[in-house]
């Protein structure tokens, strides 16, 4: 009896000391769509739409930044660790979005709509960089050597990210 006690209080402590990984993932609603929250925690309501994003982008040169709040939908995400995520601004543009202080990441298979927060801005990407970009995305080496020229870039640091469920 002793014995049965001793293995069940074991058991128990075992049990209890298990903590699932949360990777700060929340389940939120916004105009009753359920969403999944990295990093900060954001409201689903206030976002612009990607093309007026890109109509401020279009205002903005290497240097200048704004805080926003975007809806777009996501074009692509690194497929390494989810470190990055592009995001469709219509008109063939894009949106290179990194994540504050790399302290959330996107799963590598995210996809659909999302909602970021954070500060846009405009960089001038070397060549060096967008080969590792490439890299990362699964190109080809030919299309990674192919990479010659730097780029403006339409960047995003998000510091909150909703990802349609």
């Amino acid at each position: 009896m002793k014995k049965l006690l001793i293995l069940l209080l074991v058991v128990a402590f075992i049990s209890s000391c298990k903590k699932e990984k949360n990777n700060n993932v929340e389940s939120t609603q916004g105009e009753d769509i359920a969403y999944a929250s990295f990093g900060i925690e954001i409201p689903a309501d206030g976002a612009i739409s990607a093309s007026e994003m890109y109509d401020q982008y279009l205002t903005m040169k290497v240097g200048d930044t704004i805080m926003s709040k975007v809806s777009a939908k996501i074009n692509e995400v690194c497929s390494t660790k989810g470190c990055w995520m592009k995001l469709d601004l219509g008109d063939n543009k894009e949106v290179m979005v990194r994540f504050k202080d790399y302290g959330f990441f996107m799963p590598l298979n995210a996809k659909g709509d999302v909602i970021i927060n954070g500060k846009a801005f405009i960089t001038e990407t070397s060549v060096e960089e967008l080969r590792h970009y490439a890299e990362d995305a699964g190109k080809s080496k030919e299309d990674i050597v192919a990479i010659n020229m730097p780029e403006k870039t339409y960047a995003f640091e998000a510091d909150g990210v909703l990802l349609r469920k």
